[in-house]
Formats: C-alpha cells, structure tokens, sequence
C-alpha cells in the first residue's frame, strides 16, 4: 500500500445561487477588482492508503458521491497525489 492525498474540491453547478460568492464578488467590485464571475468552492484533502493512485482516486471519487457533494447542485473533482 501506498500513502496518497486525495483532494476533492466541490462547488455549486453554475446557475445554483452561491450567496456567499455573490457577497464576495460585490466586495471584490467595490475594492476596484474587474471580474466576470465568481463561485465558492469547499475543499478537502483526504489522507489514505491505496494500491495505486487509480485505486485512490475511486475510493476519494465514492466519498464525494456519497457524501462530500450533492449531485443535484454540486460539481466536483478529485486529484491524487503521493505522500
């Protein structure tokens, strides 16, 4: 087995409403920043042993399905590396 770091990172599907993006956007406009958009996204980093970064990735995937992301409003992606 092999020690990897899963990174999931999960945001609202575009057109969803992101309140929080919204705020910050507004604040970023006001501090003088030009910007066509912007969304919030959370991230975790996941710690785990797998037999290869595939195997990884499948389980860090299945965690996101069934836990870390609603598919009905969230997109998400994983990437793996070694530790």
């Amino acid at each position: 087995m092999t020690a990897y770091t899963a990174t999931v990172t999960v945001r609202l599907k575009r057109g969803v409403l992101d309140p929080e993006a919204e705020t910050t956007e507004r604040a970023l406009e006001r501090l003088g920043f030009e910007l066509e958009d912007l969304r919030s996204a959370d991230r975790f980093e996941i710690d785990l042993d797998a037999d290869s970064p595939g195997a990884a990735e499948e389980r860090a995937e299945s965690m996101a399905e069934r836990l870390l992301a609603n598919p009905t409003v969230h997109d998400y992606e994983v990437s793996v590396r070694e530790r």
